[in-house]
């Protein structure tokens, strides 16, 4: 679970009555990326009285600076530790020699609301091809042009993507999402807290067992 730069148990909603389950994430978030085969079964398994929304967490804030040599080892590092912990998980370190890594992950957040607000049905795919354009095809997703070129490929529209990635709209959209995230309890990225008449409430994931939040929902 990474952390952004900057409980009592309590009864499982009933069933019928409306829950949200919040996944609070960020798109360049390498454990978010090994917890996605887990994650796609859980969501598989949801009843329809469970409600899943996404939100960002902003794991990085824009920056221009080339990323130190010391924190490109330690997220090469982190890369390894992953693949090591959570079985099936795979990472292209080509990224590492083809790019020029910046600490700047708020420029894919952007990019999930931007393609959200073009069409809601491609918020799911955006955050996929964000993940796998980094983790996968070494693309640097902190780079503008990159995101326009997932955007493209996506089919949504590039101009009318490059014009929202960047706007004042976009970027108090992220804030208020990051500052969701933290009044409802995130602790790292990725955080499930389900919501229901009781409030808000923490839920463990384990990255090899969807079971471990399952039972948790009483499912």
């Amino acid at each position: 679970m990474e952390k952004p730069v900057h409980q009592p148990r309590q009864q499982v909603t009933q069933q019928g009555s409306k829950s949200i389950l919040y996944y609070v994430h960020d798109p360049m978030c390498s454990w978010c990326w090994a917890f996605v085969p887990v994650w796609n079964t859980i969501k598989q398994n949801l009843p329809d009285h469970i409600e899943v929304r996404y939100v960002l967490g902003g794991l990085a804030p824009d920056s221009n600076e080339p990323m130190p040599s010391a924190m490109q080892a330690a997220i090469s590092g982190y890369w390894k530790t992953i693949m090591q912990r959570v079985p099936g998980t795979t990472f292209n370190f080509d990224f590492w020699e083809k790019c020029e890594p910046r600490r700047s992950t708020y420029p894919s957040c952007r990019a999930v609301i931007a393609a959200r607000n073009q069409d809601a049905s491609k918020e799911e795919s955006m955050i996929n091809a964000i993940q796998q354009g980094y983790y996968l095809r070494a693309m640097n997703p902190s780079n503008d042009s990159t995101l326009i070129e997932l955007a493209s490929e996506l089919g949504l529209n590039p101009e009318q993507f490059e014009e929202d990635l960047n706007s004042a709209e976009t970027q108090r959209t992220l804030m208020e999402e990051i500052n969701m995230g933290q009044a409802i309890g995130a602790q790292g990225f990725p955080s499930l807290i389900l919501k229901n008449e009781s409030g808000y409430r923490f839920i463990a994931l384990d990255y090899n067992d969807a079971n471990v939040t399952l039972a948790q929902l009483g499912l």
